[in-house]
């Protein structure tokens, strides 16, 4: 037990730190899960995959906690309808990928879980991300504060969260960069992208905690503690890496993580054809 515990702590810090660069948590976990794999069953690791990010939700949750509470008695009445309003738009914005989601999940699952769609994914928008920071104007950021967002934009960034249900893609990668092709700044679509991961990472892991129950399968004690240590590390990497981030993004570029995409999808592909042959 205590060697399945160390290795859900590893676990636990890839997911804190992927799952909010626009990396794919998805991509590092496959290659984590290749060289360094838990003694559980296939059901649970499928199920462990995706429930290990709410602890990068409560680190979202404790982070912005002021910012997201529409009843703090330290807001006015209208700083609290603003907050409505912005959790509003995040309901909203989530819609998209919540019914292509429930509706297509197996399938995606199915078709794209594998090394070479990963690969290309990662790729694919590691190339965006270089293009669109080359080619956007410096003046094009119009919206430069979260609660700046429209209705129409926030929208617009839940359709980009779609493409998040192909792996390898990066849900926070998706969404960010819809932001910036939206002309909303570094920042603000990195902050809207944290809300917008608590409904959609708590759904999703609530249908995979479901599917996994319904489907008659029970966990270990050995199961049940390296997900909730899992969690707790999660949780914890999650608090630093959100607030590097947005320290990151005030001053630079996205186009280090653009690099970063293109060189592990490389290694992703040339892994794969190695496993091929």
């Amino acid at each position: 037990m205590f060697f399945e515990i160390l290795k859900a702590i590893v676990f636990g810090i890839v997911e804190g730190i992927t799952e909010w660069l626009p990396v794919s948590s998805t991509g590092h976990l496959i290659l984590l899960n290749e060289f360094l794999t838990l003694k559980v069953s296939e059901a649970f690791q499928e199920m462990f995959d995706v429930v290990i990010q709410l602890g990068a939700i409560f680190a979202v949750l404790v982070l912005f906690f002021h910012k997201l509470n529409p009843f703090s008695p330290k807001k006015s009445q209208a700083e609290k309808n603003g907050t409505w309003t912005l959790w509003f738009k995040v309901v909203l914005a989530v819609l998209p990928s919540a019914v292509l989601g429930l509706a297509f999940d197996d399938w995606f699952d199915a078709h794209f879980y594998n090394y070479t769609v990963v690969a290309l994914m990662l790729i694919v928008y590691g190339i965006a991300f270089l293009w669109v920071e080359e080619k956007r104007p410096a003046g094009a950021m119009t919206v430069t504060e979260v609660d700046g967002i429209s209705w129409r934009t926030a929208l617009l960034i839940g359709a980009f969260q779609c493409l998040a249900l192909i792996p390898g893609t990066s849900r926070s990668g998706a969404t960010i960069l819809g932001g910036i092709l939206l002309g909303v700044s570094r920042s603000a679509a990195s902050e809207f992208s944290f809300f917008l991961a608590i409904p959609t990472m708590l759904g999703a892991s609530a249908l995979k905690a479901l599917k996994f129950f319904l489907e008659g399968n029970a966990a270990t004690s050995v199961e049940i503690a390296v997900l909730i240590t899992g969690m707790i590390v999660s949780f914890l990497v999650s608090i630093a890496a959100i607030r590097g981030l947005m320290e990151y993004v005030r001053k630079h570029k996205f186009s280090l993580f653009g690099i970063y995409r293109i060189v592990l999808g490389v290694i992703v592909l040339g892994y794969a054809l190695v496993r091929r042959f």
